[in-house]
């Protein structure tokens, strides 16, 4: 009865404590959310965001899926991202043990030889003692500090499964928009070569009209430019895929090689694009996922922080054999035990736990701020792609025309020269627009398809 009243006692004096400060739940800043919007009135806002799409289903071509299947299992980023998930996993075990006390165990030998002139020396010359106990500590969570760490090693534990997320997500964009961009450049180097057969046909024509006294030496010299111009823009088109296909040979974990890949004309996009709604951006991109579960991991490490301020609630407990004589070691009367109950208030720690706090606030605010960033971020990124993919598809049908009209005075202006109706520089002009112009309309398809890997992937699709 009497250890019954002072531990009574002692919960009384701990209550009024534990009132002053309990551990507080992790609630979303949710005003931060519903101001978002993606400056379209193009989509359904309301609909199923195609990030819900799997990343088979938005890219169908089949070459193109063997090349992400291959950067997804070889890519070593994604691999990196997979080993931070572990060593967080084994944080996360850690923090749940928290809970349990603690156990060692410990055996001693002690030899000690007494000086003749001490209290025991003229009765013992040495003095030899065999131990072998076990010790239990354990720390009552009256305050939540241990729930607290292990809530903050658990969201750890999911930032850097939504981090390995967001590096798949990001490498599935990259090989995709990669990809579009070397068929692109293939469909450029078709455009280039037949554009260098049509000049060298027209600088045989032009000498042939030089030699009729038809014209000068000026066209035939600068339609041999002509001819050289084309071949140094097909020089840059080789070197410029074959540095692409070196860096999508580096994202699938590979040496640099030559890439297998389709035409460009059998591209297609086949998903209709919606965005959903703002709020999906909480559940579907990775990185956004990622950054709330670092505010929440220091939520929760603020919360601990806090806890360090109010006392400690110990049990330990130390119990075993102790004899001086090995043959009486295992015996009834070699048996013994401690059990001490601690209660330690801190007072005064050199400041650590002030400081402790105080950093830990600043980090929440950091973290709080890094979310609010990453969100905005997000936003831009998907409206910047809507704006892309509308703006791609208004210049295709522009240029489109533009490339009509100049193939036009192009045909108009050679037959005007063959007739002696037109100047030659008219024809060079005409056939100088028309290029740059059907390797623009070349480039803006491309555009199109980066815009629509770009809102895949803003929008956090791929991982799923």
């Amino acid at each position: 009865m009497k250890y019954s009243i002072k531990s009574i006692l002692v919960l009384i004096c701990i209550l009024p404590l534990q009132s002053c400060f309990t551990a507080k739940d992790y609630e979303r800043p949710e005003e931060k959310i519903d101001p978002i919007n993606y400056r379209t009135d193009q989509l359904a806002a309301d609909s199923a965001s195609i990030s819900k799409v799997s990343w088979k289903q938005m890219f169908t071509d089949t070459i193109l899926q063997n090349h992400i299947e291959e950067a997804l299992e070889n890519n070593q980023d994604i691999r990196i991202a997979l080993q931070q998930i572990s060593i967080a996993n084994s944080y996360y075990k850690q923090g749940k043990a928290g809970f349990y006390p603690s156990v060692s165990m410990n055996g001693t030998y002690t030899r000690q030889e007494l000086s003749p002139n001490s209290q025991f020396g003229g009765f013992f010359s040495s003095v030899e003692q065999y131990e072998l106990n076990a010790s239990l500590s354990w720390e009552a969570d009256i305050w939540g500090k241990i729930k607290s760490n292990e809530r903050a090693a658990q969201a750890r534990f999911m930032q850097t499964e939504a981090a390995h997320k967001a590096v798949k997500t990001n490498l599935i964009s990259r090989i995709a928009s990669g990809y579009y961009q070397l068929l692109a450049l293939d469909e450029q180097v078709k455009i280039t070569e037949q554009t260098l057969e049509s000049r060298g046909k027209s600088l045989e024509t032009t000498k042939a009209l030089k030699e009729a006294g038809n014209l000068t030496s000026v066209a035939v010299s600068q339609t041999e430019a002509q001819v050289y111009a084309a071949k140094a823009l097909l020089l840059n088109l080789e070197n410029d895929i074959k540095l692409l296909e070196n860096t999508l040979s580096i994202l699938k974990g590979e040496s640099p090689a030559s890439l297998k890949r389709s035409e460009f004309s059998a591209q297609g996009v086949n998903q209709e694009l919606t965005t959903g709604v703002a709020s999906d951006l909480l559940e579907n991109r990775p990185d956004v996922i990622a950054a709330e579960y670092q505010l929440i991991n220091a939520f929760e490490l603020t919360n601990a922080a806090k806890a360090r301020f109010y006392p400690s609630v110990t049990i330990s407990a130390t119990g075993g054999f102790q004899s001086l004589n090995p043959s009486d070691f295992i015996s009834p009367n070699s048996l013994f035990l401690n059990l001490i109950g601690g209660l330690t208030q801190p007072i005064f720690n050199q400041r650590q736990i002030q400081t402790g706090y105080e950093v830990a606030l600043s980090e929440k605010q950091q973290a709080y701020l890094n979310f609010e960033k990453t969100l905005l971020t997000a936003s831009r990124e998907v409206s910047d792609a809507l704006l892309n993919y509308k703006n791609a598809t208004q210049r295709i049908e522009v240029k489109t025309k533009e490339y009509e009209a100049y193939q036009k005075a192009l045909d108009d202006s050679q037959e005007l020269l063959n007739n002696g109706l037109a100047n030659y520089l008219e024809v060079l002009n005409a056939q100088e627009n028309a290029l740059n112009t059907k390797l623009e309309v070349s480039q803006i398809h491309f555009d199109k398809f980066r815009a629509v890997v770009e809102l895949y992937r803003s929008l956090g699709g791929g991982w799923q």
